[in-house]
């Protein structure tokens, strides 16, 4: 459903954008870095809005890459966090923790 939801929402979007385009098809001058120009302002409006989604969608990219390496590295630490343990027989353990401290044994 939220899917669907951006989907309608992008499509209102961009019948606006065309509608607000088309109305305005005078010819208007633009300056760029390197000098200016006149072009028709339709035109003007549908590469800025163009450019604007290009952006936007690399910056998305960029958040899903360094998201998706973030999961990778989770699921690795998971997996070596879930191997089994190797548990130690806890009577050989006391037994050699008694004799390195000097205490008697109780087992006599």
């Amino acid at each position: 459903m939220k899917g669907q939801s951006y989907i309608i929402l992008a499509l209102i979007f961009a019948l606006i954008v065309a509608i607000f385009a088309v109305i305005n098809v005078e010819p208007v001058e633009v300056d760029y870095l390197f000098g200016t120009g006149n072009a028709p302002l339709i035109l003007v409006i549908l590469i800025s809005v163009l450019m604007g989604g290009l952006i936007t969608a690399a910056v998305g990219w960029v958040k899903v890459l360094r998201l998706q390496r973030e999961v990778r590295s989770l699921k690795k630490e998971n997996e070596q966090l879930n191997e089994p343990v190797v548990e130690i027989d806890s009577t050989e353990g006391s037994q050699e923790q008694e004799e390195k401290e000097g205490l008697p044994d109780h087992n006599e």
